[in-house]
């Protein structure tokens, strides 16, 4: 039962479930989202870890 992902998205453990049948427009929103997001400058470097 733990091991179901409906247990998982329930409890918030993960961003949620799609169905797979609308993965190829959940996929193409996303991508267009972040292709289209604007690209803030910053004042620091990399952060090595």
């Amino acid at each position: 039962e733990q091991s179901s992902p409906y247990f998982a998205t329930a409890r918030g453990w993960d961003d949620g479930l799609i169905d797979p049948a609308e993965t190829r427009n959940v996929l193409g929103l996303a991508i267009s989202v972040a292709l289209n997001a604007p690209v803030e400058s910053t004042e620091f470097g990399v952060f090595r870890m």
